[in-house]
């Protein structure tokens, strides 16, 4: 989740390599200095790989992904082939929550004579739990893991504990009475975090994820919401 959270395994696999590939979201994207230091830090440069456009509105959401995923697959394949050596993928958070860097690697073997490992971190899920001190799910009771696009359709089905991933958006009306455990750019100087009951709370939110942004000119947040007992 930030430079601090490298474990031991993972900062020794990283001085082993000879580059680290990551997607260029813009020129100046913030997020591709926080990978830059965290690869200066082991002596290892980054290969930046503008990330292909993507539609943010699709009629058809996976076949949207699909095609973004196909087209960022290509764009390391071509600096595969061009560099050679060992590369290294950081992913932010957990590469088994919500991220497609598994995905592109696996295509890639199916491409290229290489072989891969997968190196655990931390994931956002336990940052949040570990800030706010607290189990996410109640005694003897699941946790939902989610999406802010499928909140709604998980608390229609009767998911009273769950914990909200690729935010967007901070969409919380009708829940005023749940619990909130909140948290933003978890890891990083720009961290910010809060809870409450929602309808407390849902303003001091929303007024720490600008700040967040405006610190680290970006923000990822992610939160668990209990219904009340």
């Amino acid at each position: 989740m930030g430079p601090q959270h490298l474990s031991v395994e993972v900062a020794e696999a990283l001085r082993g390599c000879d580059y680290v590939i990551a997607a260029a979201k813009s020129d100046d994207d913030p997020l591709l200095a926080v990978r830059r230091a965290v690869a200066a830090a082991h002596g290892v440069e980054v290969v930046a790989v503008p990330d292909p456009a993507r539609d943010r509105s699709p009629k058809d959401y996976p076949a949207a992904v699909a095609a973004w995923h196909e087209a960022r697959v290509a764009a390391y394949e071509d600096v595969l082939r061009a560099q050679g050596g060992t590369a290294a993928f950081l992913v932010w958070g957990d590469p088994s929550l919500y991220d497609s860097t598994l995905r592109a690697v696996e295509q890639l073997a199916e491409r290229l004579p290489i072989e891969y490992d997968v190196l655990p971190g931390i994931s956002a899920p336990q940052l949040l739990a570990a800030r706010h001190r607290m189990v996410l799910h109640p005694v003897g009771q699941p946790v939902q893991v989610t999406t802010a696009r499928r909140l709604r359709e998980d608390v229609a089905a009767g998911h009273t504990n769950l914990c909200v991933m690729l935010t967007g958006t901070l969409d919380l009306e009708g829940l005023e009475d749940w619990s909130i455990w909140w948290g933003a750019n978890l890891g990083h100087a720009s961290e910010e975090l809060a809870s409450g009951r929602v309808r407390d709370v849902r303003p001091a939110v929303l007024a720490a994820r600008e700040r967040a942004r405006a610190a680290a000119g970006w923000v990822m947040d992610v939160y668990l919401l209990r219904a009340p007992a």
